[in-house]
């Protein structure tokens, strides 16, 4: 059982009570009477409103003939996922979707991203993230400096002992756009590289040229993230997001599509290495005139 993080704790614990349910062909009513509780209170527990309360979780184990094996692994699960959630210093500031994506993150073992609008949350430097928070109207000025620190605690999941798997497929756009200035701009462009070239066992940036054209415009997707999980019992699970609205999905139809957008996005992309000298060579072009 490998887990690193209480937001994947909990998922998994919920999800294999669910599975077990399933498979005795039990219902929430019968279930919520022979444990004592409302069905209300049941559904309340199961969908994670709240922490399995641990003589309840204990009476379910029971219930539903769990092996000695599978009862101790969910009970480290249920302590596992009682301990301070990754970012909860900051749920004033996101949402309860957004801070479920951060939990999930800090556990997951992979992520795949396609981005066409600015260099994504993970890659993006402390100045980059800075401007980007200035210039959003929905973000208060008081608030900025917090939204940092949250991306740039966010960004550690890259460093050793157990850095996260990485791969990313971005618009040539996005290395086009001038975020904070030509200073700002250009630093930006040279971490993108740097991180690409010193973690290229972790990092896979991918660029898709403005040449791809038609292929680009064809895809017409959003930002996006898929995140992987080492536990074989833990499905992907997909991050749609617009301007105004983001989504986290476990629904298998809605993330095979994400997949399958993917990639199709790296199959247009340049090579790693290709996609280097598109960004060398933008970075040199900053400040020209």
């Amino acid at each position: 059982m490998v887990v690193t993080s209480p937001v994947v704790a909990d998922w998994e614990l919920r999800l294999r009570i669910r599975e077990q349910v399933e498979r005795h062909g039990l219902k929430g009513g019968a279930i919520a009477k022979a444990l004592g509780i409302t069905p209300q209170y049941w559904s309340s527990v199961t969908v994670g409103k709240f922490l399995f309360p641990r003589e309840l979780l204990e009476k379910t184990l029971d219930l539903l003939e769990f092996d000695d094996d599978e009862r101790r692994e969910l009970l480290v699960l249920r302590d596992l996922a009682k301990e301070r959630a990754p970012f909860a210093a900051y749920s004033a500031l996101f949402g309860e979707s957004l801070m479920r994506l951060y939990g999930l993150e800090a556990g997951a073992h992979a992520v795949r991203t396609f981005e066409n609008s600015v260099v994504p949350g993970l890659l993006q430097t402390e100045d980059y993230t800075r401007a980007l928070m200035r210039s959003t109207a929905a973000t208060r000025p008081t608030e900025a400096e917090q939204r940092v620190r949250a991306r740039l605690d966010r960004q550690r999941r890259l460093d050793p002992p157990d850095p996260l798997q990485f791969s990313v497929v971005i618009g040539q756009a996005v290395l086009m756009c001038q975020v904070g200035g030509p200073q700002v701009h250009k630093q930006q462009l040279q971490h993108l590289r740097n991180l690409a070239a010193d973690r290229s066992n972790t990092v896979d940036l991918r660029v898709i040229p403005f040449e791809a054209g038609d292929a680009l415009a064809g895809l017409n997707a959003a930002t996006f993230h898929l995140l992987d999980f080492q536990s074989a019992r833990l499905p992907t699970v997909g991050w749609l997001e617009t301007a105004i609205y983001g989504e986290l999905t476990e629904d298998a139809r809605k993330v095979d599509a994400l997949q399958y957008l993917y990639e199709q996005a790296r199959a247009i992309a340049l090579s790693g290495d290709d996609s280097l000298l598109l960004i060398d060579r933008i970075a040199s072009q900053i400040g020209q005139t």
